[in-house]
């Protein structure tokens, strides 16, 4: 019986990772999606609101269902693979109750849609290349903190008494510099009517600029590409792995065979 169960387990975990049942499942989180965005349209949800209701609950009950199989073809250690955990998470929150409290719960659905990025190999290596990046990060995140910290507190000293909307305190100085780093409306928005009341300004915002904007960003985003340079590479690295083991092993085989011959 075991064994008819070991058996059962391993086509079932076949079946679930099969081409055919993974882009019906990436076809049904995209149709959730859709479902998910007309949801939101008041009018959309006055004609059709009750199908549109149906249609997300047979999506969720798809998705809930696959869950508790692929739970059950691996057993414990579905919760050893972090696209499993991420899954389960996103499920669950998809079952909170409707009520007020729950509210904001409900609005995290469209999480869902992230779901699809576990069933494409390509965004799944973008997203662990990002991960991997992580360790490297914390060092130059670190030094964002310090700067923006210095700038928060210069900015504040200097600029408070005459804009207090953007320099009022530290948090405000952090926000304003933030926009000015995102360089979102920096130069009208902010950095020109300062001038026009401190003219020497531009000595603090423009180094502050080039050092975030520029150098700091630049460093992230190389630290990124990297990391999921190597992902690919080990990626590359594993497959030419296996490759050769399967050579090695078939070149034995026949070694052992001719020698079978030869005897």
């Amino acid at each position: 019986m075991n064994i008819k169960i070991s058996l059962f387990r391993n086509n079932l975990y076949k079946w679930l990772n099969s081409a055919k049942v993974r882009y019906s499942l990436l076809a049904i989180i995209i149709l959730n999606a859709i479902i998910l965005g007309m949801e939101t349209s008041p009018f959309m949800m006055e004609k059709f609101g009750t199908i549109l209701s149906t249609i997300d609950n047979i999506c969720l009950t798809i998705f809930v269902l696959e869950l508790i199989l692929k739970l059950f073809s691996v057993g414990l250690r579905f919760f050893k693979d972090p696209w499993n955990l991420f899954d389960f998470f996103v499920i669950t929150i998809s079952l909170a109750p409707v009520s007020e409290g729950f509210s904001v719960l409900r609005a995290l659905r469209i999480l869902r849609v992230l779901r699809a990025l576990s069933f494409a190999p390509r965004l799944r290596k973008t997203i662990e290349g990002f991960v991997l990046a992580l360790p490297g990060m914390s060092s130059v995140i670190i030094l964002i903190a310090i700067i923006f910290y210095i700038g928060a507190v210069i900015a504040t000293k200097l600029f408070a008494d005459e804009f207090p909307i953007w320099f009022g305190s530290i948090g405000k100085s952090l926000y304003s510099l933030f926009q000015i780093m995102t360089l979102e409306s920096w130069s009208m928005g902010i950095v020109r009517p300062v001038l026009e009341v401190y003219p020497h300004a531009w000595m603090f915002f423009i180094p502050f600029i080039l050092i975030t904007s520029y150098a700091v960003v630049n460093v992230v985003v190389g630290l990124i590409v990297n990391s999921m340079h190597d992902a690919h590479s080990e990626e590359a690295t594993k497959a030419t792995d296996s490759y050769r083991d399967n050579v090695i092993n078939q070149l034995n085989e026949i070694s052992k065979r001719l020698d079978k011959l030869e005897r």
